[in-house]
């Protein structure tokens, strides 16, 4: 369709060329046809003008479109490129993730591996109690046959075998004539900060105490307690001392902390778990200075029962802390989410480069990425100078170990009475749990120990554990 313009215009070069042939004819005195021929002469040239002037701007019309196709092109090539890269990242993310799997299905083979060694150990248990329980009732001897010398090599392995089951029974008669007469004492190990050797906490170490007032140690008898179902009972006795020990640290100084250490068989029984739990609700004003200390594989294999004990205590706003740690892979997440507050990490662990060498993370960047979720770093088990030194480059904040001060028992006649004290360097160590608040002092002295508790006051906690051994 002719467009306007182009009308106008060739109405005007119409008029134009008809104008100068009216003027050359009536003015200038030309004729009729010499005025004809000059009026078309001009509206000829005026076409050619115009069609020339057209061509010239279609021509521009088209370099505009060939730079934009240009401009269209390179975009298009530019996408492309950042599509190429996209899929390179999205190819490394895929291998990332595969590798990530096979690392999680290696922890997953060595968990799986873990609890068979667990299972087998179990077992053991099982049999060892087995025989206990055969021998309680007594066998009829037999008239022994002549011996040979086969015999007697087979006697003698036999005589060693039954020596073990024999020796558990002692232990747990002398583990659970120990709970019973409460004979079960407690001994205070300082926990310091780093480097400036303050101390900060406590943990309390339960030993008992058998007939002859030999001590038993933990090692001894949690194996054997647990098996027996005793571990609630000395659980909660613990519970209750380092309440009262923690009742009197805080009358002096609001810096101060117990660590409190509970076995996994005391989530799983729900009926010893309820008393604890009533005494903790009982005593939540203490929770910011109170944590409950769990071992690596007792976190690692929570069920549901446990898991659900594990909330309620933590939302009466109790912390935790993880010790027995034999491997640095954490998920320091979960971790923070279940309420763990500590992760106590032995300093032989974290200064080992070939155990290391199969860790998640190295041991220089596990502080800064346990603090990015509420959870501080201690290395236990320190000996010597030269592993702090180490330490410090790691960015630890708390130690713990023989070297700032070895545990302290408390008096057994009382769980808040004074700890006996040792001569200690003071240059090397911490001061001795028997000064169980470092920055007391009566005038110009530091005190000596923990004041014990008035025997005539009775308070919650009194009352807590005596409606316990009713219910016992």
């Amino acid at each position: 369709m002719i467009r306007i313009s182009t009308i106008f215009i060739a109405i005007c070069m119409v008029l134009i060329a008809a104008s100068l042939g009216l003027l050359l004819y009536s003015l200038a005195g030309f004729g009729f046809i010499e005025s004809a021929i000059a009026a078309l002469a001009a509206l000829t040239f005026l076409i050619l003008y115009n069609a020339v002037s057209m061509r010239l701007s279609d021509r521009g019309d088209v370099g505009s479109q060939i730079t934009d196709l240009s401009n269209g092109t390179a975009d298009l090539a530019r996408q492309v490129a950042e599509f190429g890269r996209r899929l390179s990242a999205i190819e490394s993310r895929l291998t990332s993730t595969d590798s990530n799997g096979q690392d999680r299905i290696h922890t997953v083979a060595g968990e799986i591996n873990e609890l068979g060694s667990l299972v087998k150990h179990l077992a053991a248990s099982v049999a060892a109690h087995d025989e206990i329980l055969t021998g309680a009732f007594g066998t009829v001897p037999m008239q022994p046959a002549p011996e040979t010398a086969q015999d007697r090599k087979t006697d003698e392995r036999d005589a060693s075998s039954a020596a073990a089951p024999a020796a558990s029974a002692q232990l747990l008669a002398a583990v659970r004539n120990a709970v019973d007469a409460n004979r079960i004492d407690i001994f205070l190990q300082p926990m310091v900060t780093l480097p400036q050797r303050k101390v900060r906490f406590y943990e309390a170490m339960s030993r008992l105490r058998d007939d002859k007032d030999e001590v038993l140690n933990a090692a001894d008898f949690i194996g054997v307690a647990e098996a027996a179902g005793l571990m609630g009972q000395i659980d909660h006795m613990v519970m209750l001392r380092c309440v009262q020990v923690l009742r009197r640290l805080m009358v002096r100084s609001k810096d101060v902390g117990v660590f409190c250490n509970i076995a996994a068989s005391t989530l799983t029984d729900p009926d010893t778990f309820k008393l604890s739990l009533d005494f903790l609700e009982a005593n939540r004003a203490l929770a910011p200075s109170l944590v409950l200390e769990f071992k690596q594989s007792a976190f690692r294999h929570l069920g549901p029962v446990e898991s659900e004990h594990l909330a309620s205590l933590q939302r009466l706003g109790f912390g935790f802390s993880i010790d027995n740690v034999t491997d640095l892979r954490f998920d320091p997440r979960e971790l923070g989410d279940r309420g763990v507050k500590f992760i106590k990490v032995p300093a032989s662990l974290l200064l080992d480069q070939k155990q290391l060498s199969g860790a998640d993370i190295h041991a220089a960047d596990l502080s800064d990425l346990l603090g990015r979720y509420g959870i501080d770093l201690v290395a236990e088990r320190i000996e010597g100078e030269r592993a702090v030194i180490d330490l410090l480059d790691y960015d630890v904040r708390f130690g713990q170990g023989f070297l700032f001060a070895p545990p302290r028992p408390l008096r057994p006649e009382s769980a808040a009475a004074p700890v006996e004290t040792a001569a200690t360097s003071p240059a090397k160590s911490a001061p001795a749990p028997a000064a169980i608040d470092s920055h007391a002092r009566t005038g110009d002295k530091p005190a000596s120990r923990v004041e014990a508790v008035e025997p005539q006051r009775q308070t919650g906690n009194t009352a807590l554990v005596r409606r316990a051994s009713a219910q016992k």
